[in-house]
């Protein structure tokens, strides 16, 4: 079983602040599949959580918000039949989820203007392209 889920750079969540839900999943296996709890339900609570710190959990709480239930983040996997696979699909998953969250915004986009040459470029290509399209008609009335 890998360990403690990685956020980013040293932020690492350990396995104690994580809880586990188990049930039967859908799917392949056969008889299997009806009689064991595959289905990983993995659960973190983001809002209170001592292991992130302030700016990751203040970006996280925002950008996940949708997805927030009292400020815990649940994570289903069931696409495997072994609840091992399952457990660890989960944990992928939620390192992803947090790894997301928790970047730092974007630069913001400097405007700038085009040049005067490539405008000039642009509007000669425009103007040959409409005498090109003028040629094509059946008038002859330059």
């Amino acid at each position: 079983m890998s360990g403690p889920v990685r956020v980013r750079g040293s932020v690492v969540i350990p396995d104690s602040e994580l809880s586990w839900r188990f049930s039967r999943s859908s799917g392949p296996g056969g008889q299997h599949v009806n009689t064991s709890d595959t289905a990983a339900e993995l659960s973190f609570d983001v809002a209170g959580s001592p292991a992130l710190p302030e700016p990751y959990r203040e970006r996280a709480l925002h950008r996940l918000s949708g997805r927030l239930v009292g400020g815990v983040l649940t994570v289903r996997a069931e696409e495997h039949r072994s609840q091992l696979r399952n457990r660890e699909a989960a944990k992928e998953r939620l390192a992803a989820l947090l790894n997301e969250a928790t970047a730092p915004p974007p630069k913001t986009r400097r405007p700038t203007k085009p040049s005067r040459r490539v405008q000039a470029r642009r509007l000669e290509n425009k103007r040959r392209r409409g005498e090109l399209k003028r040629g094509r008609s059946g008038r002859f009335d330059d």
